[in-house]
């Protein structure tokens, strides 16, 4: 008998990677806080296109696109309430992020906190396809990368 090595499905290599494989510089975390503050959508663009093209750099990945649209967010209703939301997705055939800057129901911008969520989120998502060569999906250990990733850009404070 031959000794064989067992390969791992998508979704164990996923869970096996907790932490992303680069540094983060103090000038891209200023630049993570200042788009923490932002609330204006021309400034999001701008600064969301600015830490993206930082963090491909810094992950060596293929730069990613970015549309931010003052639609609001996809939702789905049941009896008159929301049962879903789609904050943003990513196309990985054409590096491409789209994230929605209103709310569903309402209509306003979004919270700060809740668009740099969903736009780290959504570039774990490129990082995973362009750099870890994963069919991206949500794993325990996508989500520990993508808080890795956060720890990095100083999002969590002690």
């Amino acid at each position: 008998m031959f000794p064989f090595k067992k390969r791992q499905t998508n979704y164990e290599r996923s869970n096996s990677i907790t932490a992303v494989d680069f540094p983060v510089f103090e000038n891209t975390r200023k630049l993570f806080h200042e788009l923490l503050k932002s609330k204006n959508t021309q400034k999001r663009q701008w600064l969301s296109d600015e830490l993206l093209d930082q963090l491909a750099d810094l992950a060596r990945v293929d730069i990613v696109k970015l549309k931010i649209s003052d639609a609001r967010q996809y939702h789905k209703k049941y009896k008159g309430r929301v049962v879903s939301k789609q904050y943003g997705y990513y196309r990985p055939q054409s590096n491409y992020i789209y994230i929605n800057n209103r709310t569903a129901v309402r209509g306003q911008i979004l919270a700060p906190k809740t668009f740099v969520d969903t736009l780290m989120h959504e570039w774990m998502h490129h990082y995973d396809c362009k750099k870890l060569k994963l069919n991206s999906i949500h794993t325990s250990g996508f989500y520990a990368r993508l808080k890795n990733l956060k720890v990095k850009l100083g999002y969590f404070y002690n």
